[in-house]
């Protein structure tokens, strides 16, 4: 893979303010079905669960690829202490994955720009589906192993490579040396020629393009739902960026001002961190 294409290790610096800036969108979804891995004190290691939805292969992918976009190493829980494969396991074999509150009445138009909106007419559930198996493909033939057997540094290439959807060994995006030359003028002679680079190749689909928005969206949630979806293990997420959960009442502290909060996060169940 091309030392060119950014690392995603370049989010940990700032992961405090990712992960915050995730929390208010993940706070207000909707989607959630109620999880029951989790009902147990002590739920069974994740390399032990038992997915839902997943194929074992696909549960591999998520595994590595939520653990690249919030990283176990640095200041706070990854996405693999906070058990994020299984809230998205649970979310793509329950409503959220059969997109059954959303309109999905075509016309469809993959290929719109992006600003309008979701067009493909695939649900959730279907574009991780089709979409890993296309990563995987990508990986074998570029790097020569799946996804979660790279090393973390081709990992966090091949992430990027997703959330731009471009191939970065295709097209002008590799160098100078794909670069392809067009010539044109009588007998095609230098001195009417120019270069033109080529287009780098997508790596998904139109109907798939928006896999990595996904999966990045559900790996937030994931962090920050209460822990009865499944994800945010011990209210690991909430602790971390300090928010109380579904505490209901504030009064004593209405008149503090500058004063730490001192309490932790409750989740909806009455569980306390």
């Amino acid at each position: 893979m091309s030392s060119d294409v950014p690392s995603t290790r370049d989010f940990r610096p700032t992961r405090r303010g990712f992960l915050q800036g995730g929390a208010a969108g993940a706070a207000l979804t909707g989607l959630a079905a109620r999880a029951r891995a989790q009902d147990a004190a002590e739920p069974v290691p994740l390399d032990q669960y038992e997915p839902q939805f997943f194929t074992a292969a696909e549960y591999a992918f998520v595994l590595a690829a939520t653990a690249r976009l919030i990283p176990s190493e640095g200041d706070g829980p990854g996405a693999i202490e906070t058990r994020v494969p299984v809230y998205i396991d649970l979310q793509l074999g329950g409503d959220f994955g059969q997109a059954a509150d959303w309109y999905m009445e075509g016309p469809f138009q993959p290929d719109a720009d992006p600003l309008l909106g979701y067009q493909s007419p695939l649900t959730p559930a279907e574009v991780y589906r089709q979409a890993i198996p296309v990563v995987e493909e990508f990986c074998q033939n570029r790097m020569g192993a799946g996804f979660a057997d790279l090393s973390p540094e081709d990992q966090d290439s091949v992430i990027k490579a997703l959330e731009q959807n471009k191939d970065p060994l295709s097209g002008s995006d590799s160098g100078a040396e794909d670069t392809e030359v067009v010539e044109s003028g009588a007998g095609g002679g230098a001195s009417g020629g120019s270069a033109e680079p080529a287009t780098s190749q997508p790596i998904l689909s139109a109907e798939l393009r928006d896999f990595f928005s996904l999966l990045l969206q559900n790996t937030k949630e994931g962090f920050f739902a209460d822990p009865m979806y499944g994800g945010n293990y011990q209210m690991q997420g909430w602790t971390y960026i300090g928010f109380t959960g579904a505490r209901a009442s504030f009064k004593e502290w209405v008149d503090k001002h500058d004063v730490p909060y001192p309490l932790g996060p409750v989740s909806i169940s009455g569980e306390r961190a």
